[in-house]
């Protein structure tokens, strides 16, 4: 036999390796993108249980993202007409993948009264998978409040910004306060831009002495703390 006809046997195809240290990479860049979009926007299921939410819609509530997963965002939101939600269902119990708009209605923690618009997608990796939900948020109006709620909204600052405050005031990177706030520096810089859009300053510096004016942090407190309610 003419060995240069012999068969070279075949080599096994070998899969491509998922390279886990990329996939890791690339999911917590995929997360500090979401956290930074300047519009509320929440993740959830097809009932509507919540499984994530970034800095802007837990900021809504004076909250960390974390407490507010798990819960249904029908809990706080209420539709204006109930049936742009059935339209909703429906699309979702066909599997179509078409966006819809939804108006809203909510009260934020301080008691203000809030309008909008919900943007409901219908997002899912395969055609044939149950959809889950992206939504995000435009805030339209604001209804007149108490005179008091209106107060505690355009001077005081919630629990979760009296906490960045204080931390700040005690020298704390931004990297170290998103540590001890379980938020991403993008969640404190948000917090930051808040405050700073609702006291007219700019600066850490600027808002902690505000923050000491305002009532927020404890003027006889070391090291610096949130004051107490009533003190």
């Amino acid at each position: 036999m003419d060995p240069r006809r012999q068969r070279v046997p075949l080599q096994p195809t070998m899969s491509p390796v998922p390279d886990s240290s990329a996939a890791v990479f690339w999911r917590n860049r995929a997360l500090g993108l979401f956290d930074r979009i300047p519009l509320p926007t929440a993740y959830c299921t097809t009932d509507g249980t919540i499984l994530r939410v970034n800095a802007a819609m837990a900021g809504e509530w004076g909250m960390l993202a974390g407490p507010l997963r798990g819960r249904s965002i029908l809990d706080l939101f209420h539709p204006e007409t109930r049936n742009q939600l059935r339209s909703v269902t429906e699309a979702i119990r066909l599997h179509r993948r078409s966006r819809y708009t939804v108006a809203v209605g909510w009260t934020t923690a301080s008691g203000v009264e809030r309008h909008g618009e919900m943007t409901v997608d219908l997002v899912s990796e395969t055609s044939t998978e149950a959809p889950n939900l992206l939504l995000m948020l435009r805030i339209d109006q604001e209804r007149p409040a108490p005179e008091s709620a209106q107060a505690a909204e355009t001077v005081k600052a919630d629990e979760i910004e009296a906490r960045v405050l204080a931390l700040a005031a005690a020298g704390s990177t931004t990297g170290q306060i998103a540590s001890a706030v379980g938020l991403t520096v993008d969640g404190v810089n948000y917090h930051f831009k808040q405050l700073s859009r609702r006291w007219g300053v700019t600066g850490k510096a600027a808002l902690v002495a505000r923050a000491y004016v305002e009532g927020v942090l404890a003027p006889d407190a070391w090291p610096p703390a949130p004051a107490r309610p009533g003190g």
